[in-house]
């Protein structure tokens, strides 16, 4: 009897220990990990998000699949992640568009991005270059602006979505700048570029990495970048503040989060890990190539490098009235 019963006890114990949070620590990474992608194929977000997924998933011996979960904007995708189950396994990719700028655009948001991530890592910064089609009549953002002062709501623009980092960065020049566009949202970039390459929209102001290409082969025509210098692979084109236009400038980085309580063992794990792969010299070429400047930050600096873009961003939009109707 004390053995049939100390056999079950035992039995119990392995039960308990099976399912803690201890023991789940010790087998991280015990199945393949999901990288939120909260937009669509073929934006800033995915190329990132591929990067780092491929990168990461054989550092941590496990598959690391890229799941791209759009709507409302960066919305839907981010709120899954904020609220899937804290064992390391989903991960986010976050950047200014999903963590700062969605907190100013919705008045509730589901998620609060201070509060319900945990960073692991920021990997690169990238500017935003704004292109008029390839047929535009004007050659320089001063021209833009005088047509558009003259003409108020013909031009149009494009963006990503209603509160999309594009969305934002052009509604905050045009602002500035004293001028009226039209605004097209669209459901991700690359809906967006068919219509700037078509010539059925006049601008598109996207993450220089992905605007990159179709300034090189002609499709459509650089005025300006949004960084504090210009960019080493479009040298000729000037910086925002450059122009006289407006003095503004917009970096967004981006970078892996996972959801607040996960585990610390499985956070040090993840950020050694992550670490490791930003500061490869091939995940940095990859960047720089693309018009990116790569990040090296500890985690403090990194911490305190999101909340101010979310202090800054945020309060940006609500002063600028921008929703996500």
């Amino acid at each position: 009897m004390n053995s049939t019963i100390t056999r079950r006890a035992a039995l119990a114990a392995i039960a308990v220990c099976s399912t803690s949070p201890g023991f789940a620590q010790g087998a991280f990474p015990n199945k393949a990990l999901r990288i939120i992608v909260p937009q669509p194929p073929g934006g800033g977000f995915d190329f990132v998000g591929r990067v780092l997924a491929e990168r990461l998933g054989k550092s941590l011996g496990q598959p690391a699949v890229v799941e791209n979960r759009t709507g409302s904007g960066t919305l839907i995708g981010t709120d899954l992640a904020a609220k899937a189950e804290p064992d390391g396994h989903t991960l986010l990719v976050g950047s200014v568009s999903n963590l700062a700028i969605n907190m100013g655009l919705y008045r509730n948001p589901p998620y609060n991005s201070l509060r319900d991530f945990e960073p692991l890592g920021l990997a690169v910064a990238y500017a935003y270059t704004l292109m008029g089609r390839k047929d535009l009549p004007y050659k320089s953002l001063s021209e833009v602006i005088a047509f558009a002062k003259a003409n108020p709501g013909r031009l149009t623009y494009a963006s990503a979505g209603n509160g999309s980092g594009q969305h934002v960065i052009a509604a905050a020049l045009w602002r500035l700048a004293g001028v009226e566009l039209t605004h097209i949202p669209y459901r991700g970039a690359q809906a967006a570029y068919q219509d700037l390459l078509g010539g059925r929209v006049d601008f598109f102001f996207d993450l220089s990495p992905t605007a990159r290409p179709q300034i090189e082969a002609g499709n459509a025509r650089a005025l300006v970048v949004s960084g504090l210098t210009r960019q080493p692979t479009l040298p000729d084109v000037p910086t925002i503040t450059e122009t006289g236009v407006a003095k503004l400038e917009l970096e967004s980085w981006f970078g892996l989060f996972a959801p607040a309580k996960t585990p610390s063992k499985v956070l040090e794990r993840l950020r050694a890990d992550l670490e490791t792969v930003i500061a490869s010299r091939e995940v940095s070429d990859i960047f720089r190539k693309a018009g990116g400047r790569s990040l090296s930050l500890s985690m403090a600096e990194t911490r305190a490098l999101v909340k101010r873009d979310v202090d800054r961003w945020s309060k940006l939009v609500r002063d600028m009235g921008i929703t996500a109707d």
